[in-house]
């Protein structure tokens, strides 16, 4: 790469001051420690020269750009790429601070499931239990997996193993839409169909079609589904974690 081409870390009242190096040995050293460990998520600081995600400004020649990325956040990213990432300051945003957490205590789930000894069945099992999750949230993502884990054979473990952790955190990445959320929701409601009676049929299919339309949150929806659960139990449902994706003393889902 070119002097001209490359990203440097500098003061800024004084360009010869040249920390780039500096921070590239620390940023090396650092992402090699966390990849031997089971960490769930990573918060960095916004617009932050060494670790800012996005909208990081870039000097040249006296014009800045703001299309930077932290030189640390970047290599954490590249060395980790299924792992999440999420700037302090967009985690005001309620879609994005739930779409976050959710995906940090799904690859804290993904772990527990494979008690430090990952097999291709506690990934099946694993599988089984995320698809409404995949569904909601990429419904591409959730077909896509569910092909590599029918060929898991052709896979070595720790290759299988590899490609369904990043292609989890990669469908869990896009944020679950009202539309796919909506059909997630009519799914869980066909189980119910011969437990539920003509009035509690209407009710289901008139507050999953007020979240549809936007008058009601997700949280109508899932209550009422919930109650039903537990009225007429059902040992897949149960198991889901579209359910209960995170506590739900977080309150996440409360505007959404």
């Amino acid at each position: 790469m070119s002097n001209e081409e490359r990203i440097a870390l500098v003061d800024t009242k004084d360009a010869s001051n040249d920390h780039t190096d500096g921070m590239m040995r620390f940023t090396r050293e650092k992402v090699a420690e966390l990849e031997d460990t089971e960490m769930c998520g990573y918060i960095v600081c916004a617009k932050s020269p060494s670790c800012g995600m996005e909208r990081v400004k870039v000097y040249t020649r006296g014009h800045a750009r703001t299309d930077g990325v932290g030189l640390y956040t970047e290599h954490l990213m590249k060395k980790m790429p299924w792992l999440p990432v999420e700037e302090d300051g967009r985690l005001n945003d309620p879609v994005l601070k739930e779409n976050f957490v959710a995906r940090v205590y799904s690859l804290k789930d993904f772990y527990a499931s494979m008690s430090g000894e990952p097999t291709p069945g506690k990934i099946v099992a694993f599988h089984s239990r995320y698809k409404l999750t995949l569904m909601a949230h990429d419904p591409q993502s959730y077909k896509s997996l569910g092909r590599l884990v029918a060929n898991q054979a052709d896979y070595q473990p720790d290759e299988f193993y590899q490609a369904y952790r990043l292609g989890l955190m990669e469908g869990l990445k896009n944020r679950a839409s009202r539309k796919n959320v909506t059909n997630v929701l009519m799914h869980i409601q066909g189980y119910f169909k011969r437990s539920l009676n003509k009035d509690e049929k209407a009710e289901l299919a008139h507050v999953i079609d007020d979240y549809r339309t936007g008058l009601l949150p997700i949280l109508a929806p899932l209550t009422l589904l919930k109650h039903y659960l537990n009225a007429y139990p059902d040992d897949y449902l149960s198991h889901q974690q579209f359910l209960q994706p995170h506590p739900e003393e977080m309150r996440l889902r409360y505007g959404l």
